[in-house]
């Protein structure tokens, strides 16, 4: 439990000297020693310099050791497939990123494992690492994998390969190390629990919007998938202002969606009489498509909200509420975290408008608060997930 405790103070805090170390833990000197010079011969610690701009000697500092355990993440998404590699402290050190244009070869669940493969061999490359190196690999993918057959539901737009029931094994064949699979969604809602907005809660929904909406759904600070692992999969939900979608998985589309999606904000606009980009589609366009005029025309409404960009910002806010109300209702949430490209377009414009229209709609008002992880958050979730367990392994000296 010891070892453990230093080993975190050493991953939030950087690197420490002995004696802080037994002042954040509580121990004494020579605890704190036998404790560092244990973590150093097993290879979890490594002395990393001594302080300085004091009177006398510097101290040694100590840090973990980042080359202990490697892990990687990988983000699935239907136009690429990106890969990170991390060392066991978080950072990043190669990354690469395979559009489906490249190496499209035979459709199937083959060429979808090859492909993941090639973009995690390119952060391999990137890193000067091998397959060999990775103790954990962490793949995030749009919908998820049902637990009974190991089909990937919940994903229309991926390509064909994707939805095979032999997927796994040839993912498996293909990665020689551990692989978890997890909904994109839910490793946000990761990064944003271990490094941003939902820090310290233990309850919260995260609502990201951009290809597709979908949700995370957190309670008792663990995630909640579902028994399919469909749980927060919001774009299908029925809402009043949009016709009932019948068979919905297979139109791959929802009430929510069709009502919210980014798809929906050029149809918003033109009725608004406002001048929409160039190639905008309409609202029947798909979201995938529709992702960057959306953000365009929301990023220029919450600039100057007045006027007809102002009504365009309000009906947007009625029609992202309208689906919250419903998740509110159910799940009594903490504080509702507003993420990805259209949420982020409309900042604190939109999401106040929104609060005003949950308000009216829920009997609760959890707090609304935006992302704080922006830079490939999916991603970040992923690595996030493997360092977790990866530490969980590395971490317990119990077992040597």
């Amino acid at each position: 439990m010891n070892d453990r405790a230093a080993l975190d103070l050493l991953l939030a805090h950087g690197p420490l000297s002995r004696t802080r170390i037994g002042d954040l833990t509580g121990l004494s000197k020579p605890t704190a020693s036998q404790l560092l010079a244990r973590l150093e011969a097993a290879g979890l610690v490594v002395a990393t310099g001594t302080t300085t701009g004091r009177p006398g000697p510097g101290a040694r500092l100590y840090g973990v050791n980042p080359r202990a355990a490697r892990v990687a993440g990988v983000d699935v998404t239907p136009g690429r497939i990106t890969a990170a590699v991390a060392d066991l402290t978080g950072a990043v050190i190669g990354s690469h990123e395979l559009p489906y244009a490249e190496g499209a070869g035979a459709a199937g669940a083959a060429s979808a494992a090859g492909r993941v493969a090639r973009a995690l061999d390119g952060a391999l490359k990137a890193a000067g690492l091998h397959r060999s190196d990775l103790h954990r690999a962490v793949i995030a993918t749009p919908g998820s994998f049902d637990p009974r057959s190991g089909v990937l539901r919940y994903a229309g737009h991926l390509p064909p390969g994707w939805h095979s029931p032999a997927l796994l094994q040839e993912l498996a064949a293909a990665l020689p190390m551990p692989v978890a699979y997890e909904n994109d969604v839910n490793l946000v809602a990761i990064a944003e629990q271990r490094l941003g907005a939902a820090r310290g809660h233990r309850d919260f929904v995260l609502l990201w919007n951009e290809e597709g909406l979908g949700a995370a759904l957190v309670l008792g600070g663990r995630l909640h998938r579902g028994f399919t692992g469909g749980a927060g999969e919001v774009g299908f939900l029925p809402v009043p202002g949009h016709p009932l979608v019948r068979q919905v998985a297979r139109v791959n589309s929802g009430g929510y969606q069709a009502l919210a999606g980014a798809q929906a904000v050029p149809g918003l606009a033109a009725e608004l009489g406002m001048a929409l980009p160039s190639a905008a589609p309409g609202r029947a366009a798909g979201s995938a498509a529709a992702v960057g005029p959306a953000v365009a025309l929301l990023r220029r409404a919450a600039a100057h909200p007045e006027g007809a960009r102002l009504r365009l910002l309000r009906r947007y806010a009625t029609a992202l509420a309208t689906g919250l109300a419903s998740l509110v209702a159910v799940l009594d949430p903490e504080i509702v975290v507003l993420s990805g490209a259209v949420n982020d377009a409309g900042g604190d414009v939109l999401r106040r408008l929104v609060a005003a229209e949950l308000a009216d709609l829920s009997p609760s008002l959890p707090r609304l608060i935006p992302g704080a992880v922006r830079e490939r958050p999916v991603l970040r979730g992923a690595l996030e997930s493997a360092l977790a367990a990866t530490r969980d392994e590395v971490f317990d000296t119990s077992r040597r």
